[in-house]
C-alpha cells in the first residue's frame, strides 16, 4: 500500500491545505470493532422483530429460509458490499461519493438521502412510543392489562392467564371482578378450553389502550391535536439521539460498544425464558413446519427480497456513510460477510423469541397462532404486550421488552441521523468542517425532524405513519436505486476497474461471483421485483377508514420525490459538462489504469479510461 499514510489513510486526508486553516480533518474509526458495532445495531431493527416472523408464518416457516438465502447471496450481499467498499474508497458520504465515481449519477446519492430523511422523521415515533409504554410499565397493575379505565369500552375484555393466575382457574373460583363479565363458575359456565370468543383479540384491554390511550385515534383521522403526552416521548427520544452523535463517530464509536450489544442480552433473556413457557414449543414448531409448495409461488420470493432489502438496510446511503470512516486499508471485504452473517443470524433467533411468546399465548388464551399473528406495530404494541400481561411478574417483563425495543430503536435511529449530518458535511466541508459546527448541523437536524413529526402524534397520527411506510419509503424507490447502482458500477464506472480498487485496499479480489451479480443477476431480481410493486400497487386504509384524495395526491408526491433527484442529476450533469459526466473524479486512486475498465470471457467490453493525471498518485 505504498499510497497510504502509516494508518492507511490517503495522504489527502492528512490535514487542512493552504488556505483551510481551520477546517478539521475528516474522522475515521478509532478501531474495526467500532464499524463493525455500528452497522450491527444499524441492521438489528424493528423489523427484525415484526416483519420476518409474520412473512415466515405466511411463507411455508422453515422453507421462507430457502428465497431468503439464496436472494441474500445474489442481491443483499452484492449490494450491500458495493455500498460500504464505494464509501472506503471515495472516504465521502452518500452523495459526493457518487459524484466523484460518475457525476451524472450524483442524484442516486441525493435520493438515498431524501429516503434517509423520510427514515428519519417517522421511524423515531416509534421510539417515542417505546419510551412511553415503558414509563406506563412502572404501574401497577399495568393500565393495558385492565379494563376499568376511562378510555376502556362497554366491549372491552381482557385475558387472565392460568399460567400466571393458577388460583383462577380452580373449580368456584370467582370471576365477578371482570369488567363486564360475571360468572360464578368460569370453569363450570365457559370451559377455559372454549374461551376465546369471550376472550377475543378484537376489543382487548391492549387494544383499547393502544389505539384509545395511546394513539387516541378519532373515527375521521384528523391531524390537528397532538398528543403532548407523544410530544414529550418525541423530544426525550430526540434528545437521547442527538447526545449519541453530537461529537462524531470519535463519541458515537463509544456508544454502540452499549447500544449495539445491549439488545442482545435482553433478547438471549427473553429467548431463555420464552421457550420454557408453557406452549412455546407448539408455537416454535409453527415457525418451522416446512411447506414446500409455497416455493412455486412469486409472491414468496418477492417477499424474500424486500426482506433482505429492510434487513441490509440497502440504498439509504448508510452503509456508505459508514464505510467512508474507515481506513483505506481496512478489510470490508470480509466485515461485509460477517456483517450479513449476524444479521441474519439475529433475524431468525428474533423469530424464535416471537414465536415461542405467541405459542404461549396461543396455549393461555386457546387460540390458534394464525389468529394471532400479525406485522408491523401491531404485533409489538398489541400482541406482545398481551402475552407480557399473561407472564407472572409482568411488570419486569414489560420493561425488559420496551427496554429491547428503545435501544433496537434508538441505535437504528442516531447512525441514520448521523449518515444524513455526514453526508450533508461532505457537501459543504469549508463550512461545516470546523469546531462546533456539527453540534449546531446535528442539532438544526433534530429540531426541524422533531417538527416535522409532531403530525404523527395527532389522532390521525398513525395513518399518516403508514403512509411514510408504505408510499414515502417505498419498495419501488429502493429497487430503482440498487439497479441504477448496480449497472452504474458494472457497466458505466467498470466492474473490473472497481474490483481492482477493492484489491488496492484489501491485498487481494473478491469473489468473482460478485461481478456477475452487479452486472447481470442484482439487477434482473431489481427489475422483477420492480414490475412487482408497479403492477400491485399498495391502498391504504386504517380500521375502516379510507382517506381521500389528499392521501393519494400526498402518496404520489412522497413516492415521486427521491425518484426526481435521478433524472434532474443527470440533465445537470449534461448541461454542466456533458463530456466528462460519466468519468470519475481524478482525486480517486487508480491502481491499474490502464486496463480495461470492464471485461467478459476474456473479452474487452469497456477500455480503459485512458492516461492518468499524476494527482491520480499519493505520495509515502
Amino acid at each position: 500500500m505504498s499510497g497510504d499514510t502509516a494508518e492507511g489513510d490517503p495522504v489527502r486526508n492528512a490535514g487542512p491545505k493552504k488556505g483551510e486553516e481551520g477546517i478539521q480533518p475528516r474522522q475515521r474509526w478509532a478501531n474495526n470493532r467500532e464499524f463493525i458495532l455500528a452497522l450491527v445495531g444499524e441492521v438489528f431493527s424493528l423489523e427484525a422483530v415484526w416483519r420476518f416472523p409474520y412473512l415466515c408464518s405466511i411463507n411455508g416457516g422453515v422453507v421462507f429460509f430457502i428465497p431468503y438465502f439464496i436472494l441474500l447471496f445474489c442481491f443483499g450481499i452484492p449490494v450491500f458490499f458495493l455500498e460500504t467498499a464505494l464509501g472506503q474508497y471515495t472516504s465521502e458520504g452518500g452523495i459526493t461519493a457518487w459524484r466523484k465515481i460518475c457525476p451524472m449519477l450524483e442524484g442516486l446519492g441525493i435520493a438515498s438521502q431524501v429516503l434517509v430523511t423520510f427514515h428519519n422523521i417517522y421511524y423515531i415515533v416509534m421510539l417515542a412510543w417505546a419510551i412511553l409504554y415503558l414509563i406506563f410499565s412502572f404501574q401497577t397493575p399495568l393500565p393495558w392489562s385492565t379494563c376499568d379505565n376511562v378510555w376502556n369500552t362497554v366491549l372491552c375484555y381482557n385475558h387472565i392467564s392460568a399460567f400466571a393466575n393458577p388460583h383462577m382457574f380452580r373449580p368456584g373460583s370467582n370471576w365477578s371482578f371482570l369488567n363486564n363479565v360475571t360468572t360464578i363458575d368460569f370453569t363450570a359456565s365457559v370451559g377455559y378450553e372454549n374461551s376465546t370468543a369471550l376472550f377475543s383479540m378484537e376489543k382487548s384491554s391492549e387494544m383499547e389502550f393502544w389505539f384509545n390511550r395511546v394513539l387516541r385515534i378519532s373515527d375521521d383521522m384528523t391531524l390537528y391535536h397532538v398528543s403532548w403526552e407523544l410530544a414529550s416521548s418525541l423530544l426525550l427520544a430526540w434528545v437521547l439521539c442527538y447526545f449519541c452523535i453530537w461529537k462524531g463517530i470519535k463519541w458515537m464509536g463509544k456508544i454502540v460498544y452499549f447500544t449495539a450489544t445491549f439488545p442482545y442480552l435482553i433478547l438471549i433473556i427473553l429467548f431463555i425464558s420464552g421457550v420454557t413457557l408453557p406452549g412455546a414449543a407448539e408455537g416454535i414448531k409453527f415457525y418451522l413446519y416446512p411447506e414446500f409448495r409455497k416455493l412455486v409461488y412469486p409472491t414468496v420470493w418477492f417477499h424474500a427480497a424486500s426482506q433482505v432489502l429492510i434487513s441490509c438496510v440497502l440504498c439509504k446511503g448508510v452503509l456508505t456513510t459508514l464505510g467512508s470512516y474507515n481506513k483505506y486499508n481496512s478489510n470490508c471485504y470480509r466485515d461485509c460477510w460477517l456483517l450479513c452473517a449476524v444479521n441474519s443470524a439475529t433475524t431468525i433467533f428474533t423469530a424464535f423469541v416471537v414465536f415461542s411468546v405467541l405459542g404461549f399465548m396461543a396455549h393461555e388464551l386457546g387460540e390458534a397462532e394464525t389468529n394471532l399473528i400479525a406485522s408491523g406495530p401491531n404485533l409489538v404494541f398489541i400482541i406482545f404486550v398481551g402475552a407480557v400481561s399473561l407472564l407472572p411478574v409482568p411488570k419486569f417483563w414489560a420493561v425488559l421488552v420496551f427496554l429491547l425495543f428503545l435501544f433496537v430503536s434508538l441505535d437504528n435511529q442516531f447512525v441514520c441521523v448521523d449518515s444524513l449530518a455526514t453526508t450533508i458535511t461532505d457537501l459543504f466541508p469549508h463550512h461545516l468542517r470546523r469546531r462546533g459546527h456539527r453540534e449546531i448541523l446535528v442539532l438544526v437536524i433534530a429540531v426541524i425532524c422533531f417538527l416535522l413529526g409532531l403530525p404523527f402524534l395527532t389522532e390521525g397520527g398513525l395513518l399518516l405513519f403508514h403512509v411514510i411506510d408504505t408510499f414515502a419509503l417505498s419498495e419501488i424507490s429502493f429497487f430503482t436505486i440498487a439497479l441504477l447502482e448496480t449497472i452504474a458500477i458494472g457497466w458505466v464506472y467498470g466492474a473490473d476497474r472497481f474490483y481492482d480498487n477493492i484489491e488496492d485496499m484489501i491485498g487481494y479480489r473478491p469473489f468473482p461471483v460478485l461481478k456477475y451479480c452487479w452486472m447481470f443477476i442484482t439487477p434482473l431480481i431489481c427489475g422483477l421485483k420492480l414490475l412487482e410493486n408497479i403492477t400491485e400497487m399498495e391502498t391504504i386504509y386504517l380500521n375502516g377508514y379510507v382517506p381521500g384524495y389528499w392521501c393519494k395526491l400526498l402518496s404520489t408526491l412522497l413516492m415521486a420525490a427521491p425518484l426526481l433527484c435521478i433524472p434532474i442529476s443527470v440533465l445537470v450533469a449534461v448541461v454542466r459538462d456533458s463530456q466528462d459526466m460519466a468519468l470519475p473524479s481524478k482525486e480517486l486512486r487508480q491502481a491499474r489504469p490502464h486496463k480495461p475498465r470492464l471485461t467478459l470471457c476474456k473479452r474487452v467490453i469497456i477500455r480503459a479510461q485512458g492516461s492518468v493525471s499524476s494527482n491520480n498518485t499519493y505520495a509515502l
